[in-house]
């Protein structure tokens, strides 16, 4: 969410008219539609960018996906890359999701140092170039080596040591990475003193190799923390190498399986011992701080001192060089060496947003001395000396707080660096539930909870157990001390790693993610106004974020669900009000929004949500893995553990623009969740109707859980995964079986055979609507089925629910025999009308879709669009906010507008 410069809308304009043009009702018969598709200009290549300006970078490299129209390219294409000036540039690429007659749908592409140099490229259907340096990955029973022609990494498959050593032309830089974790068995709320840490150290349980070159490698490592007998924590580790690189990045995530009310991790890191070959003043420490700011100091400094060693020498120590030989010095400062002190130990401590602190002592056993400071630092460093040092770097350093970067004993045979995700200065991790439960043991006293603090409670379902949290690092081998500009581009590459993107044109001409986005348009004043209405809403959340601090280890990514206008504040500490976690899909509103627009700042944003939402809010293990947590104090207080918020279909855009695999597990964890239903109903505090799970017939509603299962059983079947057969037979089943209802989506529910994956198909005829069963996805998954399943009843079926939604109860008790009763949510519903009266060519039904979109709840246009300055705000620091603001109606504007704007935007009034 940092601030980056807005990027150009990309020729939107010369793309307004394409979306007029869409097919949306696309045949199966693909064997044939290639011709076509090239003829009308969808084969033609992908251009490709630099997501920010400055390109490459010292970034190891970078991958990045592109989507394809349906029949246009096999599934076996190979692919070339190429700059503006013609280059070629080595890419390796593979497959990530295929459409139905197995043409390619999205690919993945990975490129190295190569394409440092260029700022635009073009991807088509060629034979790759072939690199300088490839990667190479070669294994033993219990060592998986990497080479990139540039460092040699070597990776264990078991035992304590992740990686054992990483080396560069013949010279190790880094030995030992493994992990560390602390934990703290005691808080006592006041006095700490006695508090006992206990150390544990990762331990490996199975490593992988994930990919193989020639371009990228890929290892995968997995694990628990361990001391003595006890095993907890579990890890994942992944390693990315690329050809030619000096670097190498790490995707770390953890799963909390502790006690909450025992196993307080005092502190987590990722580890390396660095060899220190040089001498003293030979040895160079760099930490950033904020941006281009860097300490720049060697292990024993000759500058500053009473007597000179030389202009020469002094100059030398600053750049990192390595220094004339002493006999060359003043013999008055050489002579006396050993009296000059050897700084051994740093640290830099970020234990909140807006402030980090640097300190520096000789040794241990002896003072800290303060050596500087600053609001937000990089989190980055280096150690080494003139024949080689090791570079790293956490990223969302600041955001994720409390975090730490320690170098240890830099005066020594040996340096030992450790970036701390969790600082063991910072108070110890505390997850426990934040209130006792006030009585509320039973459905009635929960039910009465609910309907005064929106927290919907249950004794024992406020548990952190089985969430997780990733983090990003990178490392660089260097042959020498780095140059303070080499210095500034890790450090950037830290901060904001390098992303290469498909142009939103070319994502348009894919028609992806049931082509609902069109390109930024504003052709005319109606369109334009709600264009300015879309960035002003981006812009109050990018706001927000940095205002209200809604930064932490466990909380960046997310936004809050509504505001306290009284207080001018959001409501934080009010049960179902706080921390949004996806409700009415945020996340959607995001991607979409960048789909369209190709911004570096909406792309940002949405990531670090994607990242938060599918880790924190989502639970891995345990009984309730597959399952989501709804919005409240704590990400995971709320009792409703539901599949609305766990869906696939919010991880999707990160996972096929980014090809990351972290968020294509979450997707695959997925498959099997409707095995969560034998476990928890997701409505058991509000059923009327006597009812047991039961594997035969279970209880399953055809909106927000529904949703849920079919996104990722969709996302299984495209990706080709180990269960896309059962995916897909699962989604034609429920399909078919959902169609065959007497009310179809209206019937709001139904039975599900966990082992047949079909629903019962009901005798009689229920009206069972609710507000919130397209909010989630819904919507999104239906218009890519029916692109991808030839099923006519079952788009009939979610024709009706769009066309009826919105319309009078009189229509409504005509067609179904009642009406849908009390109704909320008519903005966000329009785009089931502009879906509908695209689908049917309904100028009316399209007419009603803006008016619905434009006079009826949420944003509407009679809304003052401006920001309030608010005098006295409880918000500590001065800002402007919007007393009606809430994520409920902010995320469903954004996804009708854009929606609206794809399917029905020519009927928009002027």
């Amino acid at each position: 969410m940092s601030s980056i410069p807005r990027r150009s809308l990309l020729k939107a304009a010369a793309v307004a008219g394409a979306a007029a043009q869409f097919s949306w009702v696309l045949g199966r018969e693909q064997a044939q539609a290639a011709p076509a598709a090239e003829a009308a200009g969808e084969g033609r290549p992908a251009t490709v960018t630099w997501l920010e300006p400055g390109g490459l970078g010292a970034a190891a490299g970078s991958t990045f996906g592109a989507a394809w129209p349906k029949g246009v390219h096999p599934g076996d294409q190979a692919f070339a890359l190429t700059t503006a000036d013609g280059e070629n540039v080595p890419v390796q690429t593979w497959t990530t999701a295929r459409w139905p007659d197995g043409s390619l749908k999205w690919t993945a592409h990975a490129v190295g140092p190569e394409a440092a140099g260029a700022e635009r490229f073009t991807l088509a259907p060629g034979t790759p170039a072939t690199a300088a340096k490839t990667v190479t990955v070669t294994q033993t029973d219990r060592r998986i080596t990497i080479d990139t022609g540039t460092v040699r990494a070597v990776v264990s498959k078991d035992g304590g040591k992740l990686v054992e050593s990483v080396t560069r032309d013949g010279v190790k830089i880094a030995t030992d990475g493994r992990l560390v974790l602390l934990r703290q068995s005691d808080l006592d709320d006041g006095d700490q003193g006695n508090a006992k840490w206990e150390r544990f150290d990762g331990e490996i349980s199975g490593a992988v190799v994930e990919q193989t070159g020639p371009v990228r490698a890929v290892v995968r490592v997995d694990g628990k923390h361990r001391k003595g007998s006890r095993s907890w924590l579990p890890f994942s580790v992944r390693l990315y190498f690329y050809a030619g690189s000096e670097s190498f990045r790490m995707v770390h995530t953890i799963t909390y399986d502790g006690d909450q009310n025992k196993d307080f991790i005092r502190g987590l890191g990722v580890r390396f011992t660095v060899p220190m070959r040089d001498a003293a003043y030979d040895r160079h420490v760099r930490i950033a701080g904020e941006g281009a700011g860097f300490l720049t100091e060697a292990v024993q400094g000759i500058t500053g001192l009473r007597r000179d060693p030389g202009a020469a020498v002094r100059t030398a120590q600053v750049k990192g060089e390595k220094l004339p030989d002493p006999a060359t010095w003043d013999q008055r400062v050489t002579t006396r060496m050993q009296y000059v002190p050897t700084w051994g130990d740093y640290t830099l401590s970020q234990l909140s947003a807006d402030g980090f602190a640097l300190r520096k002592r000789t040794k241990a056993g002896h003072g800290w001395i303060p050596a500087g400071g600053g609001r937000r630092a990089s989190g980055f460093g280096y150690v080494g000396g003139v024949t080689g040092g090791l570079s790293f770097g956490l990223r969302d350093f600041w955001q994720k707080h409390p975090a730490q970067l320690d170098i240890r004993n830099a005066a020594g045979d040996e340096a030992e660096v450790t970036l701390w995700l969790w600082s063991p200065e910072a108070q110890p991790m505390d997850l426990r539930f934040y209130h006792d439960g006030m009585g509320q043991d039973a459905f009635p006293e929960q039910l009465e909870g609910l309907n005064i603090t929106y927290e919907d409670y249950e004794p024992g379902f406020g548990t952190p157990y089985g969430i997780a949290r990733t983090s990003e690092l990178m490392f660089w081998a260097n042959a020498a001390t780095p140059t303070a500009a080499a210095l500034v581009e890790q450090s950037a590459a830290v901060r904001t790693p390098p992303q290469l993107a498909v142009s939103p044109e070319d994502l348009v001409r894919a028609r992806v993610f049931g082509g609902l986005f069109s390109p930024v348009d504003r052709s005319t004043p109606a369109k334009a106004k709600i264009e300015d209405h879309l960035d002003y809403l981006f812009a109050y959340y990018k706001d927000q974020a940095e205002q209200r601090r809604w930064y932490g280890f466990w909380d960046y990514g997310d936004i809050m669900h509504t505001y306290d206008e009284d207080r001018h504040q959001w409501r934080y500490d009010v049960g179902g009000y706080a921390w949004d976690n996806s409700e009415l899909s945020p996340d959607l509103w995001l991607w979409y929004a960048y789909l369209r627009s190709g911004r570096a700042d909406v792309f940002r944003f949405a990531e670090a949500m994607t990242r938060h939402t599918g880790e924190v809010d989502v639970y891995h293990l345990g009984q309730w893995a597959g399952l989501g947590t709804r919005h409240g104090v704590q990400h995971f207080a709320c009792s409703a553990k539901q599949q609305r918020i766990s869906t696939a279909v919010y991880r999707r855009p990160y996972y096929f623009l980014t090809a990351d695999e972290r968020v294509g597990d979450l997707m695959h964890d997925l498959v099997d969740s409707d095995e969560t239903f034998l476990v928890l109903d997701p409505i058991r505090k509000i059923r009327t109707e006597p009812y047991t799970p039961d594997r035969h017939a279970l209880s399953i509603g055809f909106g927000t859980d529904w949703s849920g299962l079919a996104a990722a059983w969709l996302t299984e079947w495209e990706r080709g995964g180990p269960k896309a057969a059962k995916a897909e037979a699962r989604l034609r089943s429920t399909m078919e079986t959902i169609a065959a209802q007497p009310n179809g989506f209206v019937q709001g529910t139904g039975l599900y055979d966990l082992d047949t994956g079909r629903f019962a198909v009901a005798t009689e005829p229920v009206v069972g609507v609710s507000h919130l069963s397209a909010m989630f996805g819904l919507v999104e998954m239906c218009a890519e089925l029916i692109d991808l399943v030839d099923l006519p009843q079952f788009k009939a079926a979610w024709l009706d629910y769009c066309r009826y939604f919105n319309a009078s109860k009189t229509e409504q008790a005509a067609r179904y025999g009642k009406n849908f009763g009390t109704l909320l949510l008519f903005q966000g519903h329009s785009r089931q009308d502009a879906y509908a009266a695209a689908q049917l060519n309904d100028a009316k039904l399209a007419q009603r879709a803006w008016a619905k979109f434009d006079k009826s709840d949420g944003y509407t246009a009679a809304m003052v669009w401006d920001k309030t300055p608010v005098q006295g705000s409880a918000a500590l620091e001065p800002g402007y906010e919007h007393l009606w603001i809430s994520t409920n109606t902010t995320a469903l504007y954004g996804l009708a507008a854009i929606q609206n704007l794809a399917l029905v935007g020519d009927h928009l009034p002027a």
